[in-house]
């Protein structure tokens, strides 16, 4: 799509990664994953809000989450005091999953992934490199990493040179 709206140049409107990329390391796969991303803020102290159904709720620091849904799902409502900014735009969704993942991810951040230390659900805002990520685990062998656009690629290429022994 085009926008010539309000500049004699045009914008062409692209996505950071394409929805379909998948690259496969043995076991291991990488994959873009579209999503809706809303950054949900509260107050220092506060509890988590309530999830709305169909979104996952990921910390990033007090009093900040973000909301993690299915790129169809309708932007969720949250309750008085809390306020959601929508991400979809501005950040992507990276998806590792198979045996090799706490390898590979160790290769590119200091924190301890040892399933009794970073359970199902846990979420930490780290590095992977010098790119600053959102990481969650999402299931057994599986961790989702949310990054702003403009270092989706180089993220990319990072994980993909640290999961290329796997091959």
């Amino acid at each position: 799509m085009v926008d010539t709206a309000f500049s004699d140049f045009p914008l062409v409107r692209r996505a950071a990664l394409a929805s379909d990329t998948v690259a496969r390391f043995g076991a291991l796969t990488l994959e873009s994953v579209p999503a809706a991303i809303v950054q949900v803020l509260g107050k220092p102290g506060d509890a988590a809000p309530t999830v709305p159904v169909g979104f996952d709720l990921r910390s990033t620091g007090p009093g900040q989450w973000f909301a993690v849904g299915a790129a169809d799902q309708a932007l969720p409502a949250f309750e008085t005091g809390v306020y959601g900014v929508d991400q979809s735009h501005g950040r992507v969704l990276i998806r590792l999953h198979g045996a090799p993942v706490r390898s590979v991810l160790a290769k590119g951040t200091a924190l301890d992934l040892h399933p009794d230390q970073f359970a199902i659900g846990a979420a930490a805002t780290t590095l992977i490199g010098h790119i600053s990520v959102n990481l969650c685990r999402t299931g057994e062998d599986v961790f989702e990493l949310l990054v702003l656009r403009g270092f989706a690629e180089s993220l990319w290429h990072e994980l993909e040179t640290m999961s290329a022994e796997f091959n």
